[in-house]
């Protein structure tokens, strides 16, 4: 059974491979290096939302950098088809 195509890429696009096409196309497009992935949800259509965090704007102490969470969705192919920030936030705070 293979499971890919002849580029190593699954038929399927994966929760895996739609992480990595999101953090590669969020890093392009924002020009910001992604810190974490807060979330990931399967999309109707066979495209994944992903949440990624990142820092806007680096502070000292770094409890008090400024982080943005942004959903970035890619299609079934993992093509880009959505991205906006969500939220800002002071690192060191947390939600209730």
């Amino acid at each position: 059974m293979n499971d890919s195509s002849p580029s190593g890429k699954p038929d399927k696009l994966t929760a895996a491979f739609a992480i990595q096409a999101a953090t590669e196309q969020f890093s392009a497009l924002i020009g910001r290096t992604p810190e974490a992935v807060s979330g990931i949800r399967a999309l109707p259509d066979g495209g994944w939302s992903v949440l990624i965090d990142t820092v806007e704007l680096e502070r000292i102490p770094a409890t008090t950098s400024i982080i943005a969470t942004y959903r970035v969705d890619v299609d079934a192919t993992g093509g880009l088809s959505g991205c906006e920030r969500l939220r800002r936030y002071t690192r060191g705070t947390t939600d209730m």
